[in-house]
Formats: C-alpha cells, structure tokens, sequence
C-alpha cells in the first residue's frame, strides 16, 4: 500500500496548529519461546524458517535489517525533516539478535533520520538470551537504555509464565544492565498464577535491592488468542487482593525515590521512559517491521498504519514498497476517546492546551465529558491542566470510557 504525501496534505476537518514530537519504534518479532500470556505479534526463532525464497543466501537477520532498511526509505515522505527524539526496538525478543545487527540497525536509523542530540534509544532484552558481555556490546551498538523482561524472580512463577529463564539468570541479566546503563529498566508482572503477597515482596525486594532507575510492573491479564485463553490458570489472585498488591508496590518503590508516573510505570527523577511518556502524551511514532503500528499527524488529519504481521510476508513487501498492510485516517468522533485512553494513564494528566494541539479539535468537544467526570470524582482539573484523581486512576477504564464517541 503506497501513500500519496500530496493527498494526505489536503484539507481537512482537522486543524493542528503544530505537529506532536516523533518517535521511532522497530519490532524484532521473534522469541526462543511464545509466552501463554503473550499477545504481541512474535514468533518463535526458527532459524532459516524465515528465509526468503530467494537464491539470497544472506543470514536471517541480514533480510530482515534490509527490510527494515527499505521500510523505512520508503517512509521517509510521510516525516520528512521531523526530528525524532526516541527509538524503541521491541519484540519479541530484540536482544536475540547480534550485537553486529543491532549497530547496522542503529546505524541505518542515524543515517536517515534527524536524531535531537540527546535521543533515547531503548531496547528490549531477556535474561533467556544473556551471556557475559552482552549488554555492554548492545551499549557500544549505540543503546542508550536497556529494558530488561525479567517478568519475576521466583523460579515457580517463571515457569508457570513459560519463560525460558530461571532467577539466577534474571539477576545476572539485571546486575550486567545497572553495569552497561546509566538507565535501565526492569519489566516485571504481579498477581501471577498462586503468587501470595509474601512471594510479591520478596520479588519486588529483589529487583529494588538492584537500584534500577525505572521499574515497569504489570498486573497479569488474561488476553485473547492466547494461551492462557484457552488454560486460563485456576489459582490466580482474586481482584481485591491484587489491588492490595499494587498498593504495596507503589509504597514499596515509594520508599526507594521512585514516583508511579503512569499506570504500570515507577521512576527516580529524570528516569521516565520517554519514549512511552510520548505515546501517553499522544505524540506521533513510526512503526517498521513486521505488525508494527504507526501514528502519524499531519496538518488536517491524523493517520493510523499497520505493517504486514507475519515476518515472511512482510519482509516480501518491505522489498517492493508496500510494507503498510492497512492505514485509515481517525475520525474526528474517534479522537477523544484516542486522546483520555493515552492521556488520562499519565498521573499527572495533561496540559488542556495539549488536547487541542494533538488532535486539532476545539476543547468544547470534551467540556460535557469532563464535566460528568468530574462529578464522579475522576478527574480533577484547573485553568492549565485535567489529572484523574485517585479514585479516577482506581476506575481508570470507567473513567477513558466516558469518553468513547456516542
């Protein structure tokens, strides 16, 4: 699918008087193993299984980089001369790949794009895939921020999460990260099958005993066309008791100089993940590589691509320019709704100015909203900025649904 530049400068129903901050984020779709909970689009490694039918007898990781590579050629009309302040490489498991990819990668990014001086460049990794000395390559690859998917340090409940790692390798995996990075993050997951609020503790006990400036811990959803679906575990924590949890992990990293700025994110100042803060603040990203999203503004409208999801298929048409396996653009009734779904995750809310800078609607079309919100007592707002309340974040998907078009 070819996008006309041209056509999509064309007027509008949509004014915005300025375009929103640019992210990049690249997806390495594959694992060693599915995760039964896992509902992002990744593949187990299978080797030359990924192989293109070609005579090309370069390396799996080779086609994909050049995939990616002629992906984002291709894009380059739809940002041109827009600065990026963020790069994410997520998965699937970004670090199975060589610390030799992972600089081309980096590379090919840096030369076709306006870095700002100070970009953030995060990449996913698992304890499955370390060995010494890794994550100081990824560093010298041009990472700037390690995110480390240690899920838990309690060898029952890793295996019943299927990962492919034990505590031992967590722990040595995150001791290299705080070595290699002056930011890294540890990405962890609570109210897991029979986790009692003891093993919580102790859990959480671990990973802040390693001083990571940024904590990312997520309540264990069950999601659809998943493992976990279809064998949803029987011993999992009953509601009350995982809030009792989360209330827990805000004291507890509370007490170690760390603020929950979003909904599942804790940091020490100056630690925030940029890149996520912009998604929240309802910034704009490029997404390449096999099902990536994209969101991208222009001055009369707002557009919405996905890549091809399947990494054979993908790579086919990355080679001929039509990577882009769908795009629409988000109606104005839509965009409300799209904005709080982001915007009301943050702790601290939003700037009103900023509704009407991101979505190029007037902020008459929220007031009824905002209103009966805060009647709720969701929100809490003056003349410069709307926050929920604490009740608000409690209520959180009650509170974004007051907000859904008609």
């Amino acid at each position: 699918m070819n996008l006309d530049v041209a056509h999509l400068m064309r007027p509008g129903t949509l004014n915005l008087p300025a375009l929103p901050p640019l992210s990049v984020y690249v997806h390495l779709p594959w694992c060693l193993k599915k995760c039964p909970y896992c509902d992002f689009n990744s593949h187990e490694w299978r080797g030359d299984a990924i192989r293109l039918q070609t005579d090309d007898q370069a390396l799996p990781e080779t086609l994909y980089l050049d995939a990616l590579c002629a992906d984002l050629e291709n894009s380059l009309p739809l940002i041109w001369g827009r600065p990026v302040h963020s790069i994410f490489i997520g998965g699937g498991t970004p670090s199975l790949f060589s610390a030799a990819g992972v600089a081309r990668l980096v590379s090919d990014l840096r030369a076709r794009l306006p870095l700002v001086p100070d970009c953030e460049i995060t990449m996913e990794a698992n304890p499955g895939t370390f060995e010494k000395d890794r994550f100081h390559a990824f560093r010298k690859a041009g990472i700037t921020r390690l995110s480390v998917g240690v899920q838990s340090f309690n060898n029952t409940h890793l295996q019943a999460l299927g990962r492919v790692h034990n505590a031992d390798q967590a722990h040595a995996a995150v001791l290299e990260a705080s070595q290699a990075f002056d930011t890294f993050n540890i990405d962890m997951m609570y109210a897991l099958p029979g986790q009692t609020m003891t093993q919580l503790q102790q859990d959480l006990g671990t990973a802040l005993a390693l001083k990571p400036p940024h904590l990312s811990i997520y309540h264990l959803t069950i999601e659809p066309n998943t493992y976990f679906a279809k064998h949803t575990p029987k011993d999992l924590p009953e509601d009350d008791h995982a809030y009792d949890m989360l209330d827990v992990i805000t004291a507890q990293t509370n007490l170690q100089g760390m603020q929950r700025y979003e909904v599942s994110a804790f940091a020490k100042p100056a630690h925030q993940c940029w890149h996520n803060t912009n998604y929240w603040q309802f910034g704009d990203y490029l997404g390449l590589g096999a099902g990536a999203h994209s969101k991208l503004s222009f001055p009369h409208r707002i557009l919405r691509m996905v890549r091809h999801r399947e990494p054979k298929l993908y790579m086919e048409r990355a080679r001929v320019q039509e990577a882009v396996a769908q795009s629409n653009e988000v109606s104005r009734a839509e965009l409300p709704f799209e904005f709080m779904l982001n915007a009301l995750r943050l702790k601290d809310g939003f700037a009103l100015n900023w509704f009407a800078d991101r979505t190029g609607l007037p902020l008459s079309a929220i007031e009824a909203m905002l209103q009966k919100a805060q009647q709720q007592g969701w929100l809490e707002r003056d003349l410069q900025r709307v926050k929920p309340t604490t009740r608000g974040f409690d209520f959180l998907s009650d509170l974004q649904a007051l907000f859904l078009a008609g």
